[in-house]
């Protein structure tokens, strides 16, 4: 067959050496001057490509969608694809939370592999071409028009990516093509990105390790995640945060735009119930009932957030601890065991690491990724309404999807 694959990032790359390899006449564009270019600032440039999971843990993982992705993550398991890159040649290993990386540590040794995949299975690569349509006769895919050319195929793959890091060439050019192909688009968010809070002025820097962040939304918890976060100038980031945003998407308008009254909450005690702490703030004013309440509190958290949890709570941080009454212990406790900050939105694209939303799943099939509308046409990766939490479970679920239309397309 003739295919087209349009992205050469990592499912677009997978996808067209596989089909290469099985025989079919493959045309890879890319409009990029170079192939890989998001694959190669992924993980830190470390490229943090799979998860050694087993696939029920790795579905667990899956925000958006999982059960369409079983057929495509069991076809090609986290195992099946870390002896796929060893075969190219790339010497992995795993590390803290089974996140699988090249020995080398370099994102480039993957972008590598891949490249040299494509060109030894005589894929014809073309760089610095923008596809400009996906002609449709008689129900199916009949050729790719670009700004420079007319491609006549059997089957056209869109692996064009979702709209986080622009620079990288995401913008969404795979959703206009669906579209105007009658195909529905669930409206794109960033995921896995910072968050944009009020409050927050003076504490940016300020790391917290082992608290619960949780989101409420008209006063109902909707998400909560254990470990470590941190401040930035204008909200919140770090790896709870990240988990978070994604979490919680569909509580945001199209524009990352979060429901009125929601807010973030950080208990800076979650192994203390409010009995065990507020018997520790006794025992606290008990060895030094002449310390302020300001500076009694830095034995508790980290001093940057004391004027903070004495706002909230409605004390006087300049009385002596020998004077607060249970009433306001109980509500420095109330406090200290949920800090509230007014949530805004979720970060700009740019600093997404990943996209929600795209193409809907309920319009293309599971098992070989082609659409239900039109013959031959295939979505791959991030184009589709399918996102993961951190940890390589992005980047399986590109090359998962690759693969099954590389088993399928006969």
């Amino acid at each position: 067959m003739k295919i087209v694959v349009i992205g050469a990032g990592a499912a677009g790359l997978l996808c067209a050496g596989g089909l290469a390899a099985e025989g079919h006449e493959v045309t890879l564009i890319e409009k990029n001057e170079r192939v890989g270019k998001k694959l190669f600032i992924t993980g830190k440039g470390r490229c943090n490509l799979t998860n050694a999971c087993d696939v029920r843990t790795f579905l667990d993982n899956v925000v958006s969608n999982p059960r369409f992705l079983n057929s495509s993550i069991y076809g090609f398991t986290p195992s099946d694809c870390m002896q796929y890159f060893e075969s190219l040649g790339v010497k992995l290993k795993v590390e803290r939370g089974e996140r699988v990386f090249p020995v080398s540590d370099k994102s480039n040794d993957i972008v590598k592999a891949l490249e040299k995949y494509v060109l030894n299975n005589g894929v014809d690569l073309r760089l610095e071409e923008s596809v400009t349509s996906v002609e449709i006769k008689e129900d199916a895919v009949s050729s790719v028009r670009t700004d420079k050319g007319l491609y006549y195929c059997d089957a056209a793959v869109i692996a064009t990516g979702g709209v986080t890091y622009p620079a990288t060439g995401s913008c969404g050019d795979g959703y206009k093509i669906a579209r105007k192909l009658g195909h529905n688009v669930v409206a794109p968010v960033a995921a896995l990105v910072p968050l944009i809070t009020k409050g927050v002025d003076g504490l940016a820097g300020l790391s917290l390790k082992n608290v619960t962040a949780s989101i409420e939304v008209n006063g109902k918890t909707v998400a909560s995640q254990f470990g470590e976060m941190l401040f930035t100038h204008n909200g919140v980031s770090g790896p709870v945060i990240l988990t978070l945003s994604s979490l919680t998407g569909r509580y945001c308008d199209k524009n990352g735009i979060y429901a009125k009254n929601s807010c973030i909450c950080i208990d800076l005690k979650p192994a203390l119930d409010r009995d065990t702490l507020d018997a520790r703030i006794v025992r606290e004013i008990s060895a030094a009932p002449k310390a302020q309440i300001k500076t009694l509190l830095c034995t508790l958290m980290p001093k940057s957030l004391v004027s903070v949890v004495i706002s909230q709570s409605g004390a006087d941080g300049e009385l002596k601890a020998s004077v607060l009454s249970k009433k306001q212990r109980e509500s420095l406790v109330g406090v200290i065991k949920c800090i509230r900050f007014p949530l805004v939105s979720k970060e700009r694209f740019e600093a997404g690491i990943v996209t929600q939303g795209g193409v809907d799943v309920s319009e293309v099939n599971p098992k070989d990724m082609q659409s239900k509308k039109i013959k031959g046409l295939y979505f791959i990766g991030e184009v589709l309404d399918v996102d993961a939490l951190t940890g390589g479970f992005n980047l399986q679920i590109a090359f998962s999807t690759a693969m099954s239309v590389v088993r399928s397309v006969v």
